[in-house]
């Protein structure tokens, strides 16, 4: 079975004076860069059957402006996660069965995982709204657990209008 995984970083979001940073929202690029994002994402043919999300305000944001309609779960572990900390909420949280799972999360936990992933990849820059889309090769729940795995890097994109 092929499985795709997306990680993306929540769009660029503001700083209202008094609001921790969990509870930071989208600025209005934040918002018109996540309904791009989403689009890119349906524009690529790639449709999400999980989604793993931050519990960060901005994260949330951004995932409910890309329009994506898939089962999701809210963890606190993404907010500020490294990449191993991104595998093992995907080895935890995903089922076997899903094809496609899509990792909303910050920097720099999301190039991370993906170099972690594929250190072969190409990263220039991982920018808010952008995301990283990799083959992987190992079933979900062994996800990074080998370095053997032949995952593969085969998108990076950084929706700009």
């Amino acid at each position: 079975m092929t499985r795709t995984l997306v990680l993306m970083r929540h769009g660029k979001s503001d700083y209202p004076p008094g609001v921790d940073d969990h509870e930071r929202p989208l600025n209005d690029r934040g918002r018109r860069e996540a309904v791009l994002a989403g689009q890119w994402l349906q524009r690529d043919g790639i449709t999400v059957d999980t989604v793993l999300c931050s519990t960060a305000t901005r994260t949330r944001q951004t995932l409910q402006r890309t329009g994506i309609d898939a089962r999701a779960q809210f963890l606190d572990v993404l907010y500020d996660a490294t990449a191993d900390e991104v595998c093992e909420a995907v080895r935890v949280h995903v089922p076997a069965d899903a094809a496609t799972v899509l990792v909303v999360a910050h920097f720099p936990g999301m190039p991370e995982t993906a170099l972690a992933l594929d250190p072969a990849g190409q990263i220039e820059r991982f920018p808010t709204s952008a995301y990283a889309v990799l083959e992987v090769t190992a079933s979900w729940d062994r996800l990074g657990m080998s370095v053997d795995d032949a995952n593969r890097l085969v998108a990076m994109r950084v929706p700009r209008a």
